[in-house]
């Protein structure tokens, strides 16, 4: 783990078949504030950041449940072909 790539070493976490290594942090970035909902990104942040889980259900005013639901929907989102592409070098 690269301690100023925490994004890439997350998204490496959550996509099953990565053929190509991911772009560089900042294009990374770019990529998915465009392609996540405003919730997905900041849950994707919170755990390449490894924060507390309480205080982002606050900030996003969301409850454990669709907390799951998002979590499950991202995991969906970064493992489609098309989005990978776009990740990949």
């Amino acid at each position: 783990m690269n301690s100023n790539t925490p994004l890439r070493d997350e998204l490496e976490i959550h996509i099953r078949k990565l053929i190509k290594p991911l772009k560089e942090e900042a294009e990374l970035l770019t990529i998915l504030k465009v392609k996540l909902t405003k919730k997905e990104f900041k849950i994707l942040n919170n755990w390449a950041k490894s924060e507390d889980l309480e205080p982002l259900l606050q900030k996003l005013s969301i409850d454990e449940e669709r907390y799951v639901s998002l979590r499950e929907k991202l995991i969906k989102k970064l493992n489609q072909e098309k989005l990978k592409q776009e990740l990949m070098i």
